[in-house]
């Protein structure tokens, strides 16, 4: 389906942004922005997306994670930081089955494609399975609105976890085969009886996302071009900010419907892949591989700003 405006003021706001900007921001969250330790924002981070922003630089969120995680560490602390009034922040979430956007006054309405969302009662069997056979390591995600999300505590270590995860993620492909649902994990497919798979059960080192297939960060990719373009603004190039080999979808998109983009790895050591546009890491700044997660995508933030800022 073809996405509405994030909210229906859209037109009325981005005062900051010019027809053509010289750059665009498409990030994802967990990684470049937000601590996968820690869940929060460094407040330079915060800073500079601010900064961005109101010199004009379209900064658009296209995360896995929930519109209210995005409210809670990223919109809340821009505003506090002193995001201009003319400024529009949108917020692509769900890999794309949620969006809104925000402003100075705060967040407009939230959109859900109940198209893409997980049938009710699978999600259901899921909040059970957690809280009879796996708390001790992780949590249901109440504030998903179309996906089934489980992360990790944050006090447990992340080995433990992992390991944990593997058991989690076969017991719920199971649970969604029991349901008559396709579905596929990595190159582990199971079809249901129409030979169809219609959900994915994806795992990050956090947290795993049960989903629609039809969900990714190339949807989200689709729909802030969409955005940009309700607003009359169609940037001169792209980058995109992720920490998985998934993220590199945004950049995919973008090339193949002819924007020029870079793409940026901020946890490269999953290996990067041979692409047809220029791929960045922290290397690239000359820092140490060690530099990555929120540390590199600060390093980029950073960067941008001396850049395009002063």
């Amino acid at each position: 389906m073809t996405a509405p405006p994030a909210n229906a003021t859209a037109a009325a706001f981005g005062s900051h942004t010019p027809s053509a900007p010289a750059l665009a921001l498409l990030l994802d969250v967990d990684g470049p922005v937000a601590s996968p330790v820690t869940r929060d924002v460094k407040p330079g981070i915060i800073a500079d997306l601010v900064a961005l922003a109101t010199a004009g630089v379209p900064v658009i969120f296209n995360t896995g994670r929930s519109d209210a995680f995005i409210r809670e560490q990223v919109m809340e602390p821009m505003i506090a930081a002193g995001m201009p009034s003319g400024t529009l922040i949108h917020a692509i979430c769900e890999k794309g089955a949620v969006w809104f956007s925000y402003t100075a006054a705060g967040a407009g309405p939230v959109h859900v494609d109940r198209e893409l969302a997980v049938p009710a009662a699978y999600g259901d069997d899921v909040r059970r399975m957690v809280a009879e056979d796996y708390s001790s390591h992780m949590f249901f995600d109440e504030t998903k609105r179309a996906m089934v999300s489980v992360e990790q505590h944050i006090e447990v270590p992340n080995s433990e976890y992992l390991a944990e995860q593997r058991l989690f993620d076969a017991e719920a492909m199971e649970l969604m085969q029991r349901h008559g649902l396709g579905v596929v994990r990595l190159d582990h497919h199971a079809p249901n009886s129409d030979d169809e798979i219609d959900y994915r059960v994806d795992p990050t080192i956090i947290s795993t996302d049960i989903e629609s297939v039809r969900l990714g960060k190339d949807l989200g990719a689709s729909r802030a071009v969409e955005f940009l373009a309700a607003q009359g603004i169609t940037p001169q190039a792209w980058r995109t900010v992720g920490d998985s080999r998934t993220d590199y979808a945004m950049a995919d998109w973008l090339h193949h419907n002819d924007h020029a983009v870079k793409h940026v790895d901020v946890r490269p050591a999953d290996g990067v892949p041979d692409k047809p546009y220029d791929i960045l890491t922290a290397a690239d700044l000359g820092l140490d591989a060690t530099v990555i997660h929120d540390d590199a995508g600060a390093a980029f933030l950073r960067r941008w700003r001396e850049a395009l800022v002063g």
